[in-house]
């Protein structure tokens, strides 16, 4: 690639600031990266990324269904604080109303450690999992969305607004990401079509 002259897409490189410190509440790795689910809400991984803008940095949460890779729940805030994650999780427990367990997998960050977050899950029946400290591979498929959204949407800009950004980024997940886009996993069909035929599996059987 060097002496074709090309050069990788990727983010914006490593956010500064401190590292954070040592977390309040740490699970086990429930997920042990079995990222193959063969049923919607066994099991959902989440994660933090950042998007900059002229205003400053918009931080969005999302997270997603393992069994057919659809972003399930999506918040975006000027601040990286648990009410951000929180919105996230509710957003995904209204669109799937889980009527077993699931496994919700994250980092070790301090969103996902807090007291807060471990409450809502208590509350929700959702069994937390978190990926061993500093490996990103425990969570690559939150990861790779990350990517998919830097490379193929914000392709290293920055946005004039937040607001800009949001609808944006909302375009990509809601309009092209989750019903357009397709996906190798799912028989190169979108997240939203592989489930709606899962379902009509489920019925005509």
């Amino acid at each position: 690639m060097k002496g074709a002259g090309l050069r990788a897409q990727i983010g914006y490189g490593r956010k500064p600031g401190p590292k954070g410190g040592k977390p309040s509440v740490v699970a086990p790795n429930q997920l042990q990266r079995q990222f193959d689910q063969q049923q919607p809400n066994q099991a959902w991984v989440t994660d933090i990324t950042y998007i900059r803008t002229h205003e400053g940095w918009l931080f969005l949460a999302v997270v997603i269904d393992l069994f057919s890779r659809q972003v399930i729940g999506w918040s975006m805030q000027p601040r990286m604080e648990t009410d951000l994650v929180l919105k996230a999780l509710l957003a995904a427990v209204w669109r799937r109303k889980p009527t077993g367990k699931v496994i919700v997998h994250s980092d070790q960050g301090s969103q996902y450690s807090s007291y807060d977050w471990q409450d809502f899950l208590k509350a929700h029946n959702l069994e937390a999992s978190m990926s061993r400290r500093g490996n990103c591979h425990d969570n690559a498929v939150a990861e790779s969305f990350f990517q998919l959204l830097k490379r193929e949407r914000i392709k290293r800009k920055t946005y004039p607004t937040r607001d800009a950004a949001r609808q944006d980024i909302f375009d990509y997940i809601e309009m092209f990401y989750n019903s357009v886009r397709q996906h190798g996993y799912n028989g190169n069909l979108s997240p939203i079509e592989f489930e709606r035929r899962y379902y009509e599996e489920l019925r005509s059987v």
